[in-house]
């Protein structure tokens, strides 16, 4: 790990000392600051003949695992006749720590592949890229995205009314991705660019996941169930157990952090899914297990869960996917809710050079609801032969 993050170090240093204006699409900048009329318009207006940016304008920060902005632009008469993005809203990794959680995990290039390869063939809510380009040298990426601010009627957090209608929109949505990449031609081969949720985990595993889960764990007692916390000697065994099952089974394309401030309730009522920076091969359970058990209160998800997971088997395969029998599924569901509890656990506690990424009552919330799933269906049972 030391190693990883001492040439990211040295690379960033020297991009610094070597800082040149980003004029060319080819070109990243180094911080928003930089962001000039004269890149965007690079960026931007390639397709309109003589249209150019005039004016740039930054919204307030909004740094998380990346860096987040939004730009407000002015055009020249033949970009605004020709209506191109006057908003839109930038990931980046601009600072030192986001170039190191999101480098070494994999994230910058996962989610620039993504909106590169996969997006333009997936026919789900999800916003549209304009740009997107990582840097393996040095970590340096930005994507930019349309800015879905005035379509969209809800961005979800743990408040959010989450109704049965919303819920199995959320399972619609999973079982289109999954299923396209399943069985789309194209789409399936793309996957080859993406690493395996294992190797992602394992990568994670470099910044203390372990000992970030486990204090996390152990800090959220007030919310896990009695029954489950004192069994907290199992959690990290069972985790790599669920870790090791979805890798042995047939991959497609997961979101991998479904957690419910990703989704957003689009104009016409369907739930959309942003924020691609965790995605990659994995098996479906992961996704689906994770977005039950995180969106809905626990009482809500005691009545749903089993009929949501009957519709995404069926959105699923209709969309590409294998037929798989309910019971088959059921085991798969109760063994992945665990790999989603070790996300939030670790964000209760994050170690030494992980950001702090969520607010706490937030954070508590989704633990409470994952943690009760796991109690309820016996999660660390459904690993016995």
């Amino acid at each position: 790990m030391t190693d990883i993050v001492e040439t990211i170090k040295a690379a960033y240093e020297l991009e610094h000392q070597l800082a040149r204006e980003a004029v060319t699409a080819d070109d990243l900048p180094l911080s928003f600051q930089e962001i000039t009329p004269r890149w965007l318009t690079a960026v931007l207006c390639g397709n309109v003949r003589g249209a150019e940016v005039v004016e740039v304008k930054l919204g307030p920060v909004d740094n998380g695992s990346s860096n987040r902005r939004r730009l407000h632009i002015k055009y020249n008469h033949e970009g605004t006749h020709a209506k191109l993005p006057t908003a839109i809203f930038c990931k980046a990794t601009h600072d030192l720590a986001n170039r190191i959680v999101l480098g070494v995990s994999g994230g910058g290039i996962c989610e620039a592949n993504f909106y590169n390869q996969i997006r333009p063939l997936l026919p789900i809510e999800a916003p549209v890229s304009y740009f997107a380009r990582f840097d393996e040298e040095t970590y340096n990426s930005m994507i930019m995205l349309g800015d879905i601010s005035d379509t969209v009627t809800e961005f979800c957090n743990h408040n959010t009314d989450m109704t049965r209608a919303r819920a199995e929109s959320q399972m619609r949505l999973l079982g289109k991705l999954h299923g396209a990449c399943y069985g789309h031609e194209i789409l399936s081969r793309r996957l080859g660019v993406f690493p395996t949720f294992k190797e992602f985990f394992g990568n994670s595993m470099k910044f203390g996941l372990r000992a970030g889960t486990d204090a996390g764990f152990l800090a959220a007692q007030e919310v896990i169930p009695a029954r489950l916390y004192a069994r907290h000697a199992e959690i990290w065994d069972a985790t790599i157990a669920a870790v090791d099952e979805g890798d042995r089974l047939p991959n497609t394309l997961s979101h991998g952090d479904v957690h419910l401030k990703n989704w957003y309730v689009a104009g016409n009522g369907e739930m959309g899914l942003s924020d691609w920076q965790c995605c990659g091969r994995a098996h479906w359970g992961r996704d689906v297990a994770y977005a039950i058990t995180c969106a809905l209160t626990v009482e809500n998800r005691r009545l749903w869960e089993r009929d949501l997971l009957a519709l995404y088997l069926d959105e699923m395969h209709r969309a590409g996917g294998p037929k798989i029998t309910f019971d088959e599924a059921w085991t798969s569901y109760r063994q992945q809710i665990v790999s989603a509890l070790a996300w939030w656990t670790v964000t209760l506690c994050p170690p030494p050079g992980l950001p702090d990424m969520q607010p706490r009552d937030i954070t508590i919330e989704f633990i409470k609801r994952i943690a009760t799933a796991m109690d309820d269906v016996d999660t660390l049972g459904a690993f016995k032969a």
